[in-house]
């Protein structure tokens, strides 16, 4: 018998055109960010959750990145009036170092509006700096009923 999800996410989803912010790094820089997550809260150990951010403006592409998660710690689910609000805490990998993340992503129920990765911290390198809008439907709520 399979484990019950009592709370979780499910990503798949692209924003184009943000501007985040690098640590030690003045100002934004403009790109494109990739989610993916499969994260379940009874499931944590086995939960994964991958950013990459793909620099369209520097020279170089110099601050494009992937991250994956190592360890899921906390996951918890939140109704925000019809919708539901997803935060994912842990820990991750860029470059071979490993930093604490917090993501919140939002699944609107309201089909003419779009699903939100609310904010995506990666402390000390990354800050997603803002909403970024996704397709609806690419972030997918468990729990929240």
């Amino acid at each position: 018998m399979g484990q019950i999800c009592t709370c979780g996410v499910l990503v798949n989803a692209v924003s184009c055109d943000n501007n985040v912010r690098f640590a030690g790094h003045i100002g934004t820089v403009k790109g494109d960010l990739t989610y993916m997550a499969n994260v379940c809260d009874t499931t944590m150990s086995t939960s994964t959750l991958y950013l990459e951010f793909t620099d369209k403006q520097t020279h170089g592409c110099r601050y494009s990145f992937e991250f994956v998660s190592e360890t899921i710690t906390a996951v918890v689910c939140r109704k925000e009036g019809m919708d539901c609000e997803i935060t994912v805490r842990g820990t991750g990998v860029v470059g071979g170092r490993v930093f604490p993340f917090e993501a919140v992503f939002r699944d609107q129920v309201e089909a003419a509006n779009y699903d939100i990765v609310q904010s995506f911290v990666i402390t000390g390198f990354f800050d997603q700096d803002g909403a970024a809008p996704v397709p609806q439907g690419s972030i997918f709520a468990i729990g929240c009923e």
